[in-house]
């Protein structure tokens, strides 16, 4: 049957309603859903941080959410796998477009990112957020902890992001650090899975390895996750290097010897037991990608991210 629709991401009548555009046609918006800002009757929102100036290695990162929104056009109008559902039957999704930034005043990032996640969440609206480097979920954490109180980090990354921070420093390897030091996360029932990297602390926050990662089953891993959280209100972010560079070449620090994606998404499909209040994937780099690999394992994270979203939901959870 040819398409019946095309542009939804401008011309969709409902929130609510499936895509029909082709896949290699039509509005690139993540899914297609609508590009608004209006937030009225909105259940969750998807937002773009272009903004790679914290990065220490490759840069690039700014064009991660072009590239992932490019990416999930490929999976915009199916029931969506692994979750037997059309996730947007019942839940109103946006796509809010990005972040509103000065590219000559990074000292203003912080804040700026922080003030406009603010607005989202209060709307009451559950927001995924796509980077852009790791740095954006210092300012993320802000403003979800001041909603939700000190949250349980779960971090899928190669990378403790541990690293010394002075409360000043625009770096992406240092947001964890400050987060455990101005308590916006608990990091007693905070984890970090498929570290591959070592940094000078660990803040009390429970490590997976990445050597202990192969030798987990998924099922496992996502019972430590929800085990170790203890029903804590969960913030949910994923630097794609987390995955092997087979599967995510385009990223700015590939680490060789993470797991591949078909795993972690097994993982990501059983963690709807976890209280996720907030959610980010970030690092797609797409310059040093092929073939769109790295953009289209962060759009499947992202997808997934929604999926667990969808299933809280419609668990009354």
């Amino acid at each position: 049957m040819p398409s019946t629709s095309i542009d939804h991401a401008f011309s969709a009548t409902s929130l609510t309603s499936a895509a029909s555009d082709p896949t290699f046609a039509g509005a690139l918006s993540f899914m297609r859903r609508r590009f608004t800002k209006s937030l009225e009757g909105v259940d969750a929102v998807v937002w773009g941080i272009p903004f790679d100036a914290a990065t220490s290695n490759r840069p690039g990162t700014r064009f991660g959410p072009q590239a992932i929104r490019r990416a999930s056009a490929i999976f915009d109008n199916d029931p969506q796998y692994p979750f037997h559902r059309d996730l947007f039957a019942e839940m109103a999704v946006i796509d809010y477009g990005d972040c509103l930034l000065d590219y000559g005043n990074h000292q203003e990032t912080p804040a700026e990112i922080e003030q406009q996640a603010n607005t989202i969440l209060d709307s009451g609206s559950f927001l995924l957020t796509l980077g852009g480097d790791h740095f954006v979920t210092w300012p993320l954490l802000k403003a979800h902890a001041a909603k939700h109180g000190p949250l349980a980090l779960v971090q899928f990354d190669a990378h403790q992001d541990t690293w010394f921070d002075d409360g000043k420093r625009i770096d992406h390897g240092s947001f964890v650090a400050r987060a455990a030091r101005d308590g916006l996360i608990d990091v007693n029932r905070s984890i970090q899975i498929g570290i591959r990297t070592h940094a000078p602390g660990d803040y009390g926050i429970r490590l997976l390895y990445g050597h202990e990662v192969e030798g987990m089953s998924a099922a496992d891993i996502a019972s430590t996750i929800i085990s170790h959280t203890k029903g804590a209100p969960a913030y949910l972010t994923f630097d794609i290097d987390c995955l092997d560079p087979a599967y995510a070449p385009g990223t700015g620090t590939p680490v060789a010897g993470g797991p591949s994606s078909a795993k972690i998404l097994s993982v990501l499909q059983r963690l709807n037991q976890l209280d996720i209040r907030g959610a980010d994937v970030v690092e797609v780099s797409p310059a040093y990608d092929h073939a769109d690999i790295t953009a289209i394992a962060g759009a499947t994270v992202a997808m997934y991210m929604l999926g667990l979203h969808s299933e809280r939901r419609a668990a009354g959870r």
